[in-house]
């Protein structure tokens, strides 16, 4: 009988000994994995980052480049009736998406979402103006129709998007 007394004056203290191995090794493990997660974190932010503000910066670029001024200076030289200047400005605005279309996964969905919405206002206008123009009528009145309807509206169909691109960037980076 006097074997069951000293058998737990053995095991409680070996038991409060291995309890606390466990909570300090638990610990230390813990603290090993965030720190292995931070550094990691620390590794992806480093690598990302400038992919991102590269992403940002090329749609900020190809909103200049779509919006119509600057369309129609750098192809009003290349198309002679109205229906030709129209189909390159489309085609030229759809070059420039699918060359860019791969940058939405460093933005958010919202700013995604405000760069389609400007580059569908982009063509808009275009069909809106193409609409009010022969198909047989020169490239030129159909690049006036077009400034017209910008003036008209006094904004440029880009703005939104290019104001949604520079927020983010200003909230994110800055």
């Amino acid at each position: 009988m006097d074997f069951i007394p000293d058998l737990v004056k053995l095991l409680v203290p070996a038991s409060l000994v291995l309890y606390g191995m466990y909570v300090t090794v638990k610990l230390m493990l813990e603290r090993e994995a965030e720190k292995q997660r931070g550094d990691q974190k620390n590794r992806y932010a480093s690598e990302v980052t400038p992919l991102r503000l590269q992403a940002y910066e090329r749609m900020a670029l190809f909103l200049e480049r779509i919006t119509p001024a600057n369309l129609l200076l750098r192809l009003s030289g290349e198309a002679v009736v109205a229906l030709d200047l129209q189909q390159l400005l489309l085609r030229e605005i759809r070059e420039e998406y699918n060359h860019n279309v791969s940058q939405q996964i460093y933005m958010s969905q919202a700013v995604w979402e405000e760069v389609q919405n400007a580059m569908n206002e982009v063509i808009m206008l275009i069909n809106e103006a193409a609409g009010q123009v022969s198909p047989e009528s020169p490239a030129l009145e159909l690049s006036k129709k077009i400034f017209d309807i910008v003036i008209q509206k006094n904004s440029q169909p880009t703005a939104a998007g290019l104001k949604a691109v520079k927020d983010e960037v200003q909230a994110v980076f800055l």
